[in-house]
C-alpha cells in the first residue's frame, strides 16, 4: 500500500484561520509570531509574540519576558493559527476545516478496500477502471490472517491463479473486460484518487481508523493521517496512529 499527496490547498491553515476568524471579525489577530498563554502570579495574559529570548520553542514552564515583567509561559502555539483551529476542533466548529482540501492517490490496495472507500460521499474519486485496463496480470492483496496459515495461504493464491486463468480464457472466447472482470475477486489489487476537504478527511480517518474499522482500510487510515498531520498539524493534531494496536486514537 502506498500514499501519494497530489495537491493540497497552498497555506491551507492559513486559509482555514482566514475564513474563520472572519465570522468573529478578528482578522487583525493574524500573525506568523508564537503565541503564549502566560501566568505571573494570578494574572494570565495570552502573548502574540513580542516577548524574549526571541525565536526559542516555548514550552509549558518556560520563563520568558513580555512588557518588561517575567512570565511563565502555560501553553503556547507556533502562531495563531496553530491556536485557532484548535480552537475551532475543541468548541467542534469543523465546518470551516471545509475551506483546505487534499487530493490523495492510494496504490496496491484491493478493490475491498475501495468499495467501502467510496461510500464517503462527501469526497470525490477516481479510480482504475477495470472496464478499459486488461487485468490478466494483476496483483492482489492477501489479508494478513490468511497468509498467516500456511493451508489457508496455498488455497487463496491457488484461487487467485485460477480467476486470472478464467478471466484470460474469456478473453480469449472473445468477451471484452468489462465482462470478463465478474471474474474478479475482491483482492484485486487497484488504485484510487482521492478528494476531499479536511473536515471529511478528519471523518474518514477516524472512521475508518477505528479498531472495529476492517484492517486494510484501517491502515490506509493511519497512512493518510500521517500525511496530512505533515501538511496541516494544527487541523489533524489530536489524532495519532497507534502502531501497537493498528488504530487511530485521539489524544
Amino acid at each position: 500500500m502506498h500514499a501519494i499527496l497530489l495537491a493540497i490547498t497552498p497555506d491551507a491553515e492559513k486559509v482555514i484561520e482566514a475564513a474563520g476568524r472572519t465570522a468573529y471579525q478578528s482578522l487583525d489577530r493574524i500573525s506568523d509570531e508564537p503565541v503564549v498563554e502566560a501566568e505571573k502570579g494570578k494574572t494570565v495574559r495570552v502573548f502574540h509574540g513580542g516577548f524574549a529570548p526571541v525565536g526559542k520553542t516555548v514550552k509549558p514552564g518556560d520563563t520568558l519576558r513580555a512588557g518588561g515583567e517575567t512570565w511563565t509561559a502555560r501553553r503556547a502555539w507556533r502562531n495563531s493559527a496553530d491556536r485557532f483551529i484548535r480552537m475551532l476542533i475543541g468548541n467542534g466548529h469543523l465546518s470551516v476545516l471545509e475551506h483546505a482540501s487534499a487530493t490523495i492517490r492510494l496504490t496496491g490496495v484491493s478493490r475491498s478496500l475501495t468499495h467501502q472507500l467510496v461510500r464517503h460521499r462527501m469526497a470525490s474519486f477516481t479510480q482504475q477502471s477495470q472496464r478499459y485496463v486488461n487485468e490478466e496480470t494483476f496483483g492482489f492483496v492477501e489479508p494478513p490472517s490468511v497468509a498467516a496459515n500456511p493451508e489457508s495461504h496455498e488455497a487463496f493464491v491457488d484461487f487467485m491463479e485460477r480467476s486470472r486463468e478464467v478471466y484470460h480464457r474469456l478473453q480469449e472466447m472473445g468477451v471484452r473486460n468489462e465482462d470478463a472482470r465478474f471474474v474478479l475477486p475482491n483482492a484485486v489489487e487497484s488504485e484510487i484518487v482521492v478528494t476531499a476537504n479536511f473536515r471529511e478527511w478528519r471523518h474518514l480517518i477516524e472512521m475508518r481508523g477505528e479498531s472495529g474499522a476492517q484492517w486494510e482500510i484501517r491502515r490506509a487510515a493511519g497512512v493518510i493521517l500521517g500525511i496530512l498531520r505533515e501538511q496541516a498539524p494544527s487541523v489533524f493534531y489530536d489524532l495519532e496512529w497507534d502502531e501497537q494496536k493498528e488504530t487511530v486514537v485521539r489524544k
